[in-house]
């Protein structure tokens, strides 16, 4: 099976008050001593799999550089994490290889080694085309930089571009909403990804609202209901621009998807490299469904040679998963495909919260294939725990 590979460079210009990854702003000391323990994860990378009882598999179809912002490294890291992955594993000739990119980074050299390095998909994380809801989180970028630096992309051959989009930041109204929308569209990029603000403690801007403060511009962001909205308007003008929604984040022109997310929700093998980054592979030896393994969540730890996380996933863990990552996908899950993996008692366990859902309009079910409804993607954590719970306790 093919893997995918997915490298985390957390580091960025400055740090964005709703972001809750494990990035930050660093010094350029920090980048040097990241790159050579990321360098040297790779070259152990074998070792690595056997260490945690995963099966090794050395050719790749997927490469994803994600962040933070991966262009802001100088391009001589750039390049040697490109030139490692290459020494170390068998890339396919047409394998995905994407660089999150943040707008306003893509300098001329960057631009130049991206190209040099077989980069042939850029995922910008412009979450608004409006500069004042940009500015109001700290992103540093206008509007014209994100039209310069698709023009940009295209003149030098990397036309398979991402557009972040975020409903839920400060400042955002129906109507400005209507100008990121129109804005991405007209940009005519085949991918897609709109995400609704997460508020929760993780963000600097998710504790203040929580707290009921004003830090942040957070008196200035739209209630749940509104956010809500944006998004359901985001999935409604782009499905009428011809971007189909196919993940409960995503959308992508016909045959655009993005390969290397979808390992992620079709459970197929993919190893991660850098701070907080995950792997999940096949097991060497049977027992369990799969290994999973996680690095430390601070670039301190992981520069240190923190310990790694290890997880052996049970088959009662495997089908939570195939439930909660398959249902992501607007395609849905097939039930005799479950049945035939985890037999027929599996899918037996869910048939009472699957009526549950249904009758909820949550869920809908065609034959043996059942998947989200629109309102179902809106509070899909609690169908995904319907049926965690209604499955826990299969034998």
């Amino acid at each position: 099976m093919l893997l995918g590979l997915y490298i985390s460079v957390p580091f960025c210009r400055t740090k964005c008050s709703y972001c809750n990854f494990a990035s930050d702003v660093f010094s350029r000391a920090v980048f040097r001593r990241y790159v050579d323990r990321v360098c040297s994860d790779i070259l152990r990378a074998a070792a690595t799999a056997e260490q945690m009882g995963g099966r090794f598999e050395r050719v790749v179809d997927s490469v994803y550089l994600g962040g933070g912002t991966p262009t802001i490294l100088d391009v001589t890291q750039l390049e040697r994490l490109f030139v490692t992955i290459r020494q170390n594993f068998n890339l396919q000739d047409d394998a995905e290889v994407t660089v999150e990119c943040a707008p306003g980074t893509l300098t001329q050299p960057v631009l130049d080694t991206l190209q040099r390095c077989g980069v042939n998909r850029v995922s910008l994380g412009v979450q608004s085309f409006v500069d004042q809801e940009s500015s109001s989180v700290g992103r540093l970028h206008k509007r014209t930089t994100v039209v310069d630096d698709i023009a940009r992309l295209r003149a030098a051959g990397i036309a398979n571009i991402n557009i972040d989009l975020i409903s839920g930041l400060p400042h955002q109204t129906a109507e400005s909403w209507e100008v990121s929308l129109s804005e991405l569209i007209a940009a005519g990029t085949p991918h897609a990804s709109v995400y609704m603000l997460e508020v929760d403690d993780d963000s600097r801007l998710g504790r203040e609202l929580i707290a009921g403060g004003t830090k942040y511009h957070a008196h200035f962001v739209p209630d749940e209901d509104l956010t809500a909205d944006l998004y359901e308007r985001a999935c409604a003008r782009l499905e009428a621009a011809g971007i189909q929604q196919y993940e409960i984040s995503n959308f992508a022109r016909e045959g655009q998807e993005s390969r290397h997310n979808l390992k992620y929700w079709t459970r197929r093998p993919y190893l991660g490299f850098g701070v907080d980054a995950h792997s999940m592979l096949l097991p060497s030896q049977k027992g369990t469904e799969a290994v999973r393994f996680s690095t430390p969540d601070s670039v301190e730890q992981y520069v240190a040679g923190g310990a790694m996380k290890r997880t052996h996933v049970a088959p009662e863990a495997a089908l939570e998963e195939t439930y909660f990552l398959g249902l992501r996908l607007t395609s849905g899950l097939n039930l005799t495909a479950v049945a035939r993996q985890f037999g027929e008692k599996a899918v037996a366990a869910s048939s009472e919260a699957m009526e549950e859902l249904v009758a909820a309009g949550l869920v809908e079910r065609q034959r043996d294939v059942i998947r989200l409804t629109p309102r179902g993607r809106l509070l899909s954590n609690e169908v995904f725990e319907r049926f965690i719970s209604s499955v826990e306790n299969v034998g």
